[in-house]
């Protein structure tokens, strides 16, 4: 004689089965966690409070230093080569010639472009001289920079300039600005049509020398 169930439609039976419906699909507890953990929403919370993040740019490089009429950030215009090269912000390449080391040669921060050097620290009997610099994002002291005019130039340092002829390019002009209270010297070098190519500050007579350490 088959099993006969009860009629559904009774309420108590009804009742049943939904509570056996909703233990069916109600999912198992997550592996590994207590009754206890479950019932906590905060146990899985760090024990320690989490710092805030970094705003941005907080953990970018510092700034290397900017030359002026004194020299280049704390270096002073005449100090030894090893003071230039603990305050530089990374690696310099370049090296006095091994058979004379008073002799003058340059330091470069890498990397170098194909189309010029950058910036370049000039060396001389040991000692820090000169900036040269051709790279249009470095300003000069005083507002200078590549791709100036000399117009420009001129009314920046207005009444402290002194103009000599370029001495390879024909029209070109070196403007000369002597430094205030300042035995630095600040050159700025145009080509024939006055656009400032490059330029350079530091101790005469080094920083006449039109060829560098050449």
């Amino acid at each position: 004689m088959p099993l006969r169930l009860p009629d559904a439609a009774t309420p108590g039976v009804a009742l049943f089965l939904a509570l056996f419906l909703a233990a069916c699909t109600q999912p198992p507890p997550a592996a590994g966690r207590s009754d206890a953990q479950a019932d906590d929403p905060f146990m899985d919370q760090p024990a320690e409070a989490v710092p805030p993040a970094t705003a941005p740019g907080a953990a970018a490089a510092l700034a290397p230093p900017t030359a002026d009429f004194s020299g280049l950030g704390p270096v002073p215009f005449g100090a030894e080569a090893e003071a230039l090269r603990r305050a530089w912000d990374g690696p310099l390449e370049g090296a006095p010639d091994p058979a004379d080391a008073a002799a003058c040669h340059y330091l470069f921060p890498p990397p170098r472009s194909g189309q010029g050097y950058g910036t370049a620290f000039m060396v001389e009997g040991g000692r820090f001289v000169r900036v040269d610099v051709d790279d249009r994002a470095v300003i000069a002291p005083g507002g200078g920079r590549i791709g100036m005019q000399a117009e420009d130039i001129a009314l920046l340092y207005a009444g402290r300039i002194e103009e000599r002829p370029h001495k390879y390019v024909e029209g070109g002009r070196y403007l000369r600005i002597a430094g205030e209270g300042s035995d630095a010297v600040l050159v700025f070098e145009t080509d024939a049509q006055g656009t400032v190519q490059a330029w350079r500050i530091g101790l005469p007579p080094q920083v006449d020398y039109v060829e560098g350490c050449s």
